[in-house]
């Protein structure tokens, strides 16, 4: 099979597409994975690639041949420079999936668990918060307007394979899917709320977590059932919105067991 070698080539700006423009991923339903450790957990999941995408020097080398070999389809083949351009990443491994994006609603008055983001902008923040709520039992995922782009490559790098444990909705409507969901929801706040590990955390809980510098607003913060603070050693006064979000998830975990 010969490689594509030119940047131009059709396909390898729409690849380009992909990686850098969300509205190209929302338009398309396609989003690009890069590397071997999200390829795998694609394919793990049962998902199968729209296309597989090698470079030359990869494909002489494990894991990419394995994968290749798992994926069912055969790959596009990239020279390696043309591979650099679509890469993402500084030093690429040489492999990468474009994907179709999951299709159809997501009913969350089932959810056992779900966390909904208000203006979490930075893409690194995201990706570790969905990465998270996956490790401590929790399914449903709500981003409303202003955060991240979830399928964004820094967030699905950041979030590990989580994307596919979890059920994603994008642009929201945050105070309406609260109602859909249901179920208890909490939100955090630096001072003046119950101390977490008093809080009540039985139940189908839902997490509010806002953006890095003003939080949760107001009017989102009114919906929640309860308010809760992480207490902190001083002189700390607040935590990173990943890392609360983290800290909250697990406490949820074990008051469960």
């Amino acid at each position: 099979m010969s490689a594509i070698r030119s940047r131009d080539n059709p396909r390898v700006r729409r690849w380009r597409r992909l990686r850098d423009d969300a509205r190209a991923r929302r338009a398309a339903r396609r989003a690009l994975l890069e590397g071997p450790h999200l390829v795998a957990a694609y394919l793990a999941s049962g998902g199968t690639p729209a296309a597989l995408l090698v470079s030359e020097s990869a494909l002489a080398r494990e894991p990419a041949r394995s994968l290749v070999a798992r994926a069912g389809v055969s790959p596009a083949i990239l020279a390696d420079r043309v591979f650099a351009a679509i890469a993402d990443t500084e030093t690429p491994a040489g492999i990468a999936a474009e994907i179709a994006l999951p299709q159809g609603a997501v009913e969350l008055g089932a959810s056992p668990g779900c966390v909904f983001l208000e203006g979490v902008q930075d893409a690194g923040n995201v990706g570790a918060i969905l990465r998270s709520a996956v490790a401590f039992g929790l399914t449903d995922a709500v981003l409303g307007g202003g955060c991240a782009d979830a399928w964004s490559p820094k967030v699905l790098r950041a979030a590990a394979g989580a994307h596919f444990s979890l059920r994603i909705l994008q642009g929201a409507a945050l105070a309406a899917e609260i109602r859909r969901f249901g179920g208890r929801v909490l939100c955090t706040v630096p001072r003046g709320g119950v101390a977490l590990r008093a809080a009540d955390l039985s139940g189908r809980i839902g997490w509010i977590f806002g953006s890095e510098g003003r939080g949760v607003s107001a009017a989102l913060s009114s919906a929640a059932h309860l308010r809760v603070t992480i207490p902190m050693a001083p002189p700390a006064e607040s935590l990173n919105v990943a890392a609360a979000a983290a800290v909250c998830f697990y406490e949820a975990a074990r008051a469960r067991q």
